[in-house]
């Protein structure tokens, strides 16, 4: 069995007991975290349309990016250290949902966690990425609550229809 744990800020806890209460011993197990390229790029874009023509040593984009993967790389080191196993890491960068959902391709399960509105159950309990990953990955996924799940009272009601 191979097994994708997404890893990212503030519900990675959750993925990662959940590939210890679900993942068998044997398997092989990923620790995947991608880094979006939006701030590194919007940086970079703004360095060089306003201040740093002739100078790309100055780029605060290439900051962004050297502490972008610094900040991931500790983060699974935490990670894997909760998971108390032997893992791989892996660090991508790129869109984050469609990089999330190439790197679980021949994968046996992704494990990934709720991200959005959390007082309830529903569709809005899912981020936009999250939302693209449920629904376009190529194998199965176990996605978790980071925290207790709402009570069943939550869900809201069915809409009124008229007659």
């Amino acid at each position: 069995m191979t097994a994708i744990i997404w890893i990212t800020e503030g519900t990675w806890q959750a993925t990662v007991d959940a590939a210890r209460a679900h993942v068998p011993d044997a398997a092989d197990i990923t620790l995947l975290y991608v880094t979006g390229d939006d701030a590194e790029a919007a940086a970079h874009g703004a360095f060089a349309g306003l201040l740093g023509r002739g100078h790309r040593e100055r780029d605060p984009g290439d900051y962004l990016e050297a502490l972008s993967a610094t900040a991931a790389a500790e983060l699974l080191g935490v990670a894997a250290d909760r998971l108390g196993r032997p893992v791989s890491r892996r660090q991508l960068h790129g869109r984050v949902a469609r990089e999330v959902v190439r790197a679980a391709e021949g994968a046996d399960l992704l494990i990934c966690a709720r991200d959005g509105d959390r007082r309830r159950l529903g569709p809005r309990s899912l981020g936009p990425a999250t939302r693209f990953v449920v629904d376009h990955a190529p194998c199965p996924v176990l996605l978790v609550w980071p925290e207790s799940a709402p009570g069943i009272g939550s869900i809201p009601p069915p809409p009124h229809r008229h007659p």
